[in-house]
């Protein structure tokens, strides 16, 4: 079955708190604090396999979560970092941030691979906290959670050409005429369920085609089979546009290749400026005049049209060798610009904390430092309290409080803990 489309939460591994030990060995007085920083939580990285077709293993899949981090250990011992979550996903991939809609990478080489979201740093252990006036301090920072999004996964096919039509323009027979392909042929529309793919070698060359499920009028709307295969012909360099100029369904064959070309630039108008050699199918099927109006008509139009009948191999050839010739000085296509992978994802700080009103009064803070500082204070010491009062006069929480018209002595709640407030 061809996958092609998938979405799911993706977390990476949060860091390991750091430790509060004290060295501690016969004859050795007074050794000091001694605890190890926290272990690195693991990443969650996504890269492209060649070897992976489709996104069957990610389809039903709703969470991927990489290991977090050990917490750090006596006798200045960090703790172990988490493994990365490595993901395979097919070439042609691209990676969607499901809130913004922003590409977050276009995975169109093998082996290419990009983090998707990044591991949370590992707390420092007690060590790190001793000074010349705080000797022995009893708190640790607590390690930083690691990042988490909700992603779109799209797999767009990388083809060379993309075969595009009506249905049963003979799509499906030119392809298993010039590849090896076998796709399913048959006298009704849609034959084509999901894009095949067939390898065209000529002479010394070759290039990928892709027989594209046939598109109808709408189909930018998502009407027939619309927008689940036109994203597939997004990564072509070049398109052969596939004409019944017999008129066996009952349509005029310039209207087809208006009305196609119509859909694809309303799906994205790039696509209708990319290169297209028209064949002009089923000749064996039309008279003479009517291949010559229509050719007379697209050529009028500034295309290259060669009259094939696909079923008997008539002109193939032909047809193929230029297709080839084409293809040869076309670059590849890419969806986003080569620059942005080098720059796949760009972490957007939150805000250091909101504050809310409860229903009873207090003022209740949270947000991401919040939930970091509350966990790496100890408040039985007296050091890890005065380090906690400084670091939210510091960070302004104290000056958002009183902005929010808190007074002295109403209630503060933070991450399960409350006080009152005293500016």
């Amino acid at each position: 079955m061809f996958i092609d489309h998938a979405r799911l939460f993706v977390k990476a591994g949060n860091g390991g708190d750091g430790h509060v030990s004290f060295h501690r060995e016969k004859y050795v007085t007074n050794g000091g604090p001694d605890g190890g920083d926290g272990g690195r939580g693991g990443s969650v990285v996504f890269f492209a396999d060649a070897g992976v077709s489709t996104l069957q293993d990610l389809r039903y899949k709703r969470r991927l979560e990489a290991e977090d981090g050990a917490k750090g250990g006596t006798r200045n011992k960090a703790g172990r970092g988490g493994e990365d979550l490595r993901v395979r996903v097919p070439v042609g991939t691209l990676l969607i941030d499901d809130e913004s809609g922003r590409t977050i990478a276009d995975l169109a080489v093998h082996g290419q691979e990009t983090v998707v979201a990044k591991g949370g740093s590992g707390g420092r252990g007690n060590q790190h906290y001793a000074n010349s006036v705080r000797q022995a301090p009893r708190f640790a920072r607590a390690g930083i959670p690691g990042e988490e999004r909700m992603i779109r996964i799209e797999l767009k096919l990388i083809a060379d050409v993309g075969l595009v039509g009506f249905p049963n323009a003979g799509k499906s027979t030119l392809l298993s005429v010039v590849s090896a392909a076998r796709p399913k042929i048959a006298d009704y529309p849609f034959t084509t369920l999901e894009p095949m793919l067939g390898v065209v070698a000529v002479d010394d060359a070759s290039f990928v085609l892709a027989d594209i499920p046939g598109l109808i009028e709408g189909a930018h709307d998502g009407a027939g089979l619309g927008h689940e295969f036109l994203k597939h012909i997004e990564r072509t360099r070049l398109l052969v546009h596939v004409v019944d100029v017999s008129g066996s369904e009952g349509r005029d064959p310039v209207e087809d290749f208006d009305r196609i070309n119509e859909e694809l630039r309303l799906f994205n108008p790039q696509l209708a400026a990319r290169p297209q050699i028209v064949a002009a199918n089923k000749i064996d099927q039309a008279d003479a005049e009517a291949v010559e109006r229509f050719s007379d008509a697209v050529r009028d139009r500034g295309y290259e049209v060669f009259p094939i009948s696909a079923a008997l191999r008539d002109g193939t050839d032909a047809l193929i060798r230029r297709v080839a010739a084409a293809v040869a000085k076309l670059p590849p296509t890419r969806l986003v610009p080569a620059a942005e992978p080098s720059a796949d994802y760009v972490f957007e700080e939150e805000a250091l904390f909101e504050i809310q009103r409860a229903d009873d009064g207090a003022y209740e803070v949270s947000g991401p430092w919040i939930r970091q500082i509350v966990a790496s204070t100890n408040f039985d010491s007296h050091d890890s309290l005065q380090y906690f009062q400084r670091a939210i006069r510091k960070r302004g929480l104290v000056d958002a409080l009183l902005a929010k018209g808190i007074r002295e002595g109403q209630t503060v709640r933070m991450e399960g803990i409350e006080f009152d407030f005293v500016p």
